[in-house]
């Protein structure tokens, strides 16, 4: 019975680990983890944004699911051991998602990157083999 409340507590200190790096702004778009959605991985720091707004209640659904763990080795019977895990992973579970949801709304709020210009070529109009400037060859 003890590997049911070790469930919430090991879960619960990985996710609340990666919310900690969130905050702290140390994920990466390289990495796999953190807020992955089309907004946040455009640019470093939409991605930056995402990942420290959605960090706080990360690390606070770790923590709950932490202390609904520890909580349920405390239970006397088996029914409440169980009932604190699933209580403390449905906790978890909901403010990641809460989390997640705020950081895409977050990397929303960062204008996208303005588009690179090709070498040689300063904001004109560039065409296949050329800036739009129009040669005369006819001799006239």
């Amino acid at each position: 019975m003890f590997a049911i409340a070790l469930v919430p507590i090991v879960l619960g200190a990985v996710v609340g680990w990666g919310g900690f790096l969130g905050v702290r702004e140390r994920l990466t778009r390289a990495g796999g983890t953190g807020v992955r959605t089309a907004a946040s991985l455009r640019s470093e720091a939409a991605f930056k944004l995402a990942n420290r707004v959605a960090g706080i209640p990360t690390l606070a659904g770790g923590a709950v699911a932490i202390v609904a763990g520890l909580a349920g080795l405390a239970m006397p019977t088996t029914a409440g051991l169980i009932a604190a895990a699933v209580v403390g992973l449905l906790g978890l579970l909901a403010m990641v998602v809460a989390g997640a949801r705020l950081g895409a709304r977050a990397a929303l709020s960062v204008p996208a990157p303005a588009p690179a210009t090709p070498a040689g070529c300063s904001g004109c109009a560039c065409g296949a083999g050329g800036c739009g400037v129009l040669s005369k060859t006819d001799g006239s």
